[in-house]
């Protein structure tokens, strides 16, 4: 989901819009690995009395039902941070506040010389 366009004052997607787009990314994710892993089952077991199409369909809901869960609580852990976290990773962004001796800047003192 990309980030709305405008002026409206926001920022950014809200908590809750990371967390349903967490889910549905793990969701996807996880229906399709519940696919291929069950699949496989099916071809080295057998479908068992449920049939084919049920026995699939377990897999890929438990598989996208977990995944989507730990995934949608991964990115709002990921995406809430704290105002000194913010600071602490703007300052170590900034421009150093020493500067180097011109022996360590050589492009400086070619323009001085001529």
């Amino acid at each position: 989901m990309p980030v709305p366009a405008g002026n409206r004052g926001q920022v950014g997607l809200t908590t809750f819009d990371k967390l349903k787009m967490g889910a549905m990314m793990g969701g996807t994710v996880g229906v399709i690995i519940g696919f291929i892993y069950g699949t496989v089952s099916i071809f080295r077991y057998g479908a068992g009395p449920n049939g084919i199409m049920r026995t699939l369909g377990k897999f890929m809901l438990g598989s996208g039902a977990t995944f989507g869960f730990f995934m949608s609580i991964g990115s709002v852990i990921r995406s809430d941070s704290s105002p000194i976290a913010q600071q602490a990773y703007a300052l170590s962004r900034r421009r150093p506040i020493i500067m180097a001796s011109d022996a360590y800047r050589p492009q400086l003192t070619r323009r001085a010389q001529s």
